[in-house]
């Protein structure tokens, strides 16, 4: 007979692991199906490895500054890859750790294989059973009928005809954080988020890095002067930057690749890595035997992560919604809100929290400078962190912080910022956006001195002509 639940999940990632904690906390019995390890991309492949490799990159960049603040040594710093790979996994291993121990205490059934929907069948009268099948080979496959399905089977690097990786010499950000040595010289296909975040670790631990993007600026969803800022910074410190360049083709030549570039010489390096984007896993998981509409975008879900089957939800990168970890995080706690028929408000993505962890980082949310509706007027206030004591004193005075205003309304529209811990100084922003405060109520508010967040408190005023160390 098949097992019974209140609801599966298809996918122990970010997004899915939440689903389950907050539908276990609400009640509800709970199978999650994961063919990997729990955390899912973020925690084994994205987010945290990638941050963590960035950390020891800004050591790295402190340690070789360090006689700009006074303290000499005859000893000579060098990169040891092995170590920081090691400190990484120590990372991923503890909070993966965590992950199962919370999964563990809210009485989540966990499955270590791969699910597929069924159709209408002689185990359920409409699609939403689905079969497992377990990696432990020696186990049958198991037949669960849950009364919900929530899919959040996350995504992949995406990559060209073009570019066939072989994750050794062309490689994604999954084989990029397998390499056991740091390569002398690459070529990165790509100036979004991924491909500037690895630049900037690469760079700072002596790698010759090359960025070929096919727009004619870096990460186009920013910011213009951020862009413009991040591009100077990057140069300053020896990256080579291509806008407005396409890659035709890289070829494998013994040990290294020789890369084509339209209108330009062939470059030969070490190393090729693709970070175009990624692509929603929507093939093998049984979506064909059921009504669910999805695509190359991925599935097709309203406002509260429904499928054309509304017992069937979708959430995370697996949808065409922004593919962050705390966005598909969210988006599951809705989705288990739903499910409980409690209210649910739908969430508004334009506000929600950007953060690119290059050095400088690079943060932002709601509108940024020039993607404002037409029509609409707006003042822009601007601060930068060279006025900033805290900046000053961190010897990391490059970048400001862009706020925007609308004029009719005194809304806060947006906020950009390039500088010293800019992922964490958007909370602040975020938080005012939801709470619905103004410019001036940020800039009234009383901000401790020193700190960095008086770089925003000055922005937020500027938009008045009020900023007072401007």
């Amino acid at each position: 007979m098949a097992e019974q639940t209140d609801l599966l999940i298809l996918g122990g990632g970010t997004g899915g692991y939440v689903a389950a904690i907050r539908a276990a906390q609400k009640g509800l019995s709970v199978t999650l199906v994961e063919k990997y390890k729990l955390g899912g991309t973020c925690l084994h492949r994205g987010c945290i490895p990638t941050k963590a490799l960035l950390r020891s990159a800004e050591v790295y960049d402190t340690m070789k500054q360090a006689a700009e603040f006074g303290i000499e040594s005859d000893q000579k710093f060098a990169v040891n890859f092995e170590k920081i790979q090691a400190r990484k996994q120590g990372i991923i291993d503890q909070l993966h750790s965590g992950v199962e121990g919370l999964c563990k205490k809210n009485k989540i059934k966990v499955l270590e294989g791969e699910g597929a929907i069924l159709g209408p069948s002689i185990f359920s009268p409409v699609s939403g059973a689905v079969a497992v099948t377990f990696n432990d080979k020696s186990k049958e496959e198991e037949i669960i009928v849950p009364k919900n399905v929530i899919i959040a089977t996350g995504s992949s690097p995406r990559t060209l005809p073009n570019l066939p990786l072989d994750e050794e010499f062309i490689l994604s950000s999954d084989g990029m954080l397998q390499l056991e040595t740091l390569p002398e010289s690459i070529v990165i296909v790509g100036g979004g988020v991924i491909g500037v975040e690895w630049a900037s670790l690469l760079n700072s631990l002596g790698v010759k890095v090359t960025i070929v993007e096919f727009l004619d600026r870096l990460l186009i969803n920013e910011s213009p002067t951020v862009s413009r800022q991040l591009k100077k910074s990057l140069e300053n410190k020896g990256v080579t930057i291509l806008l407005s360049s396409k890659v035709e083709e890289a070829k494998v030549t013994g040990s290294s690749v020789e890369v084509s570039i339209e209108g330009k010489d062939k470059v030969t390096v070490d190393k090729v890595m693709v970070a175009i984007g990624r692509s929603p896993n929507v093939h093998g998981i049984g979506l064909q035997n059921t009504s669910v509409k999805y695509g190359d975008k991925g599935i097709e879900v309203n406002e509260f992560y429904q499928t054309t089957e509304s017992h069937i939800y979708a959430i995370g990168d697996c949808i065409d919604t922004m593919q962050l970890a705390h966005v598909a995080m969210k988006e599951g706690e809705m989705a288990v809100a739903h499910i409980l028929q409690e209210e649910v408000i739908p969430l508004d993505y334009h506000n929600v929290p950007r953060g690119v962890y290059t050095n400088p980082e690079i943060a932002s949310v709601g509108y940024v400078k020039g993607s404002t509706p037409e029509g609409k007027k707006v003042k822009v206030g601007k601060f930068n962190f060279g006025g900033n004591g805290k900046a000053l004193v961190y010897g990391e005075s490059d970048g400001f912080i862009e706020v925007i205003r609308d004029m009719e309304t005194d809304d806060l529209l947006g906020v950009s910022i390039i500088g010293p811990h800019a992922t964490d100084l958007i909370t602040e922003a975020s938080t005012s956006i939801y709470l619905d405060a103004t410019p001036l109520e940020i800039g009234e508010a009383i901000h401790p001195h020193p700190t960095l967040t008086e770089a925003l408190q000055e922005a937020a005023l500027d938009t008045y002509g009020l900023a007072i160390h401007k």
